[in-house]
């Protein structure tokens, strides 16, 4: 690699255990929205959560097409160390060997991967809701396919974790580190209106400034302390951040889960204090890599309707407290301020009705574009 050059993260996402999803002999076709461009990549596949070894039969990358299409011309054999196909440890990442592709910033990729052995639910399979369309084939092997044929449509990514560009030296690149509100659950599907997603659209479309690239590791129902549904924020934090190629600022919206503690256990129920531990101490790893953090305030979520009950004037005022020490506290080196930017100011524990889905958690796609708004990218200079 050139000393002018290194590798940036253009799209990820966060692994984290599937739920339900089974596969023998077929191929996966996933799509991705990249923010950085580039004419050489690599792909990063995940088995996080396998069992066992993982095959990887045959791998492909090229420019999406229509549906489960790709554009032909660009269509590229993914190795592995010169090999066609591959084997991923359990808990392992594997890297595929650089490719030439000449892709824009913002574009649509799509990654086919040919997983040859039957994986049952218990394998242990690594995937991911997606707000994306992607494709799972019949039996047998279509990942050189134009047009692949499809068995079934998914709503989840499976297995790709990573899409790497080699940028110039100045390149920077951003984590945004959350939970469903950085994954944008309820958004429209397909339609890219996570604040990562817009936050990399601003960033490309600025006339000046330091190239970055934006790393979306949203993980639905994650939190600072505890593990659901993957690993919580302190023990994912090396992985899915410092681990990341490129990595010079991190983003982090976490703590609303751990407020409205989903299960209800009693050991779960955290306060302010416990909080705010566990965010210094994020704070404190990235600083130790020389990786600029800011801090992201909580949004409210007074009378929410997608876990009824979770709210309460007691949680309202963790979630307040929690706010006032992530933009007073200095343990980041800035803050974003995503409650301001969607509350209602005539009753600050709600967000704006133009903001909310209506489930008075999730923004709307008009509210996850307004958090993409709300970064400012002198920040990132």
């Amino acid at each position: 690699m050139p000393d002018n050059q290194h590798w940036v993260g253009t799209w990820t996402t966060a692994p984290a255990p599937a739920e339900g999803a089974a596969f023998s002999n077929q191929t996966l076709r996933m799509t991705a929205r990249t923010s950085l461009g580039g004419d050489t990549l690599r792909v990063r596949l995940s088995n996080a959560y396998g069992s066992r070894k993982l095959t990887v039969g045959a791998a492909r990358i090229a420019l999406r097409g229509p549906g489960p299409g790709i554009v032909s011309s660009s269509d590229r054999k993914l190795t592995f160390g010169g090999a066609d196909s591959a084997t991923i440890a359990a808990g392992a990442l594997l890297v595929s060997d650089p490719v030439a592709l000449d892709l824009p910033p913002l574009a649509d990729v799509a990654v086919s991967i040919y997983l040859p052995e039957e994986l049952s639910p218990s394998f242990g399979i690594t995937g991911r809701y997606a707000r994306q369309t992607n494709y799972v084939s019949p039996p047998g092997d279509f990942t050189a396919s134009v047009v692949m044929p499809v068995g079934q449509i998914t709503g989840d990514w499976f297995f790709v974790s990573g899409v790497d560009v080699l940028a110039s030296a100045d390149t920077g690149g951003v984590v945004a580190l959350g939970d469903s509100l950085t994954d944008a659950n309820i958004s429209t599907l397909d339609a890219h209106c996570r604040w990562p997603d817009q936050l990399s659209r601003r960033l490309q479309a600025r006339p000046r400034g330091r190239p970055m690239g934006v790393m979306n590791q949203g993980l639905g129902g994650n939190r600072i302390l505890h593990d659901i549904r993957g690993d919580s924020g302190l023990r994912r934090f090396d992985r899915d951040v410092l681990a990341q190629p490129g990595v010079t600022h991190v983003i982090i919206m976490l703590g609303t889960n751990d407020i409205r503690n989903r299960w209800a256990k009693p050991e779960e129920e955290v306060n302010a204090d416990q909080m705010i531990a566990g965010l210094k101490q994020l704070a404190l790893r990235a600083h130790s890599r020389g990786i600029k953090i800011f801090g992201a305030t909580l949004t409210g979520f007074e009378n929410e309707t997608f876990l009824p009950g979770a709210w309460t004037p007691e949680r309202e005022r963790t979630r307040v407290a929690v706010n006032e020490w992530i933009r007073e506290g200095g343990a980041f080196d800035a803050v974003v301020d995503f409650d301001q930017a969607l509350r209602d100011p005539e009753h600050r524990a709600r967000m704006l009705p133009i903001y909310d889905c209506d489930d008075h958690l999730h923004p709307s796609d008009l509210g996850y574009n307004k958090m993409g708004d709300a970064i400012d990218l002198s920040l990132f200079d």
